[in-house]
């Protein structure tokens, strides 16, 4: 066949390559990549394919037999191949390649040996480099309101530690997940099965574009790719091994969800499960990975964080709960700080209806509360200040 038509010895252009040719989790073309490099790799299979390439095999340089007969169905995606057009379709999109060796590269995807990804495409503003503090949180699309309540809660709980959600961005608990993470304005990972330029389910379109402008949407398959349903298998190793522990909110008997949580458990992440109603077939999932596997019962974001690390002043409650949201302030301050927004910032007007207090008697609480730093302005309006996260150890 004809070479390529872009340059076959540039590393990323060949890594991009291999992404296109492979599908996601190709043990053969991790072996044969282990052994040579995406360079040579590629070499090897254009001349392999043309009929000139297996003195190189037979002589065991791609190390494993299985090889030679995957280039019958490698060798097809070659023609027309030219990767630049994905690239262009990636930059235009203001993404990037992220692959072995770059600084954001995640190093827990390694432990998938040669099921690990040759490239990752990337958009958003989050580095990679957030997945070494990241919690995988999943379950099940058709979630009940107890699922999406505890997911929400949990990944709050995470993302006021400095801990990074990551998930699938599927309808249900990964949707639940990543909306709790963008609640307390911390990054959130979603991990797709298709390319990055189709936000998929395209129900859920509005809230990866949240992620992008806070985190990141990944896929280890090229723009352009359609998210089949042995893809989305393939993604939940990603998921797994691209977390320090995962947890399965809430999951039918059968759900995808616990194949997420048998590759964490193969990679020796630990396993927590959110236990629900003994008469909720929603949950079935759950109870089934604590009686039958090592899966830990969790059910707040401290508990998740027990998986990964040491517990101690790290691991306190949340700050206005170890302190009291109130301890220490006179009656009139007590209620302006109360009648501000849990979350969120409210102009000094709409404290004085909630408070019930007059106009003068807000203002001097107000300042009162900013100089004891109980409270900032937010532009026109005030909110409770955010004590510096206590981030746990996961090491």
């Amino acid at each position: 066949m004809a070479e390529l038509p872009f340059d076959v010895t540039d590393a990323r252009l060949a890594a991009a390559a291999w992404s296109r040719i492979a599908e996601p989790g190709d043990t053969d073309a991790g072996a044969l990549l282990a052994h040579l490099g995406p360079v040579e790799a590629l070499g090897w299979l254009v001349h392999a394919a043309a009929g000139s390439g297996q003195a190189a095999v037979g002589g065991g340089r791609a190390g494993r037999p299985g090889v030679e007969r995957a280039v019958g169905r490698w060798a097809p995606r070659l023609e027309g191949l030219d990767i630049r057009r994905e690239l262009d379709r990636l930059a235009a999109l203001g993404g990037r390649l992220v692959v072995r060796g770059d600084e954001e590269w995640p190093g827990g995807l390694d432990d998938l040996g040669h099921r690990a990804p040759v490239a990752l495409w990337v958009r958003g503003a989050a580095s990679l480099g957030l997945l070494a503090r990241a919690v995988a949180l999943v379950g099940a699309r058709a979630s009940t309101s107890y699922g999406e309540h505890v997911a929400v809660q949990a990944a709050m709980g995470l993302g006021e530690r400095g801990v990074s959600v990551v998930s699938g961005g599927a309808y249900g608990i990964d949707a639940a997940a990543h909306r709790g993470a963008l609640a307390v304005e911390a990054p959130t990972v979603a991990i797709l099965a298709g390319g990055v330029d189709r936000l998929y389910p395209t129900g859920n379109t509005a809230l990866l574009e949240q992620v992008l402008a806070s985190g990141a949407v990944v896929a280890e398959v090229p723009p352009g790719s359609v998210p089949m349903r042995s893809r989305f298998l393939e993604r939940n190793r990603l998921i797994a091994a691209g977390s320090r522990a995962c947890v399965v909110v809430e999951a039918a008997w059968r759900s995808g969800a616990l194949s997420t949580a048998a590759h964490a458990a193969a990679l020796l992440r630990p396993v927590g499960a959110v236990p629900g109603p003994v008469t909720s077939m929603a949950s079935a999932g759950c109870h089934r990975l604590l009686r039958e596997t090592d899966a830990v019962c969790v059910t707040d974001a401290a508990e998740i964080l027990e998986l990964v690390g040491p517990i101690g002043a790290a691991l306190a409650p949340e700050p206005e709960v170890a302190r009291g949201l109130l301890d220490g302030l006179d009656p009139v301050c007590a209620r302006v700080l109360d009648a501000l927004p849990a979350r969120g910032a409210a102009p000094a007007p709409n404290v004085v209806r909630a408070s019930g207090l007059s106009p003068g008697e807000v203002r001097s609480a107000l300042g009162r509360l900013e100089l004891a730093g109980r409270v900032e302005r937010n532009g026109g309006a005030w909110r409770r200040s955010r004590p510096a996260p206590r981030h746990p150890t996961l090491s």
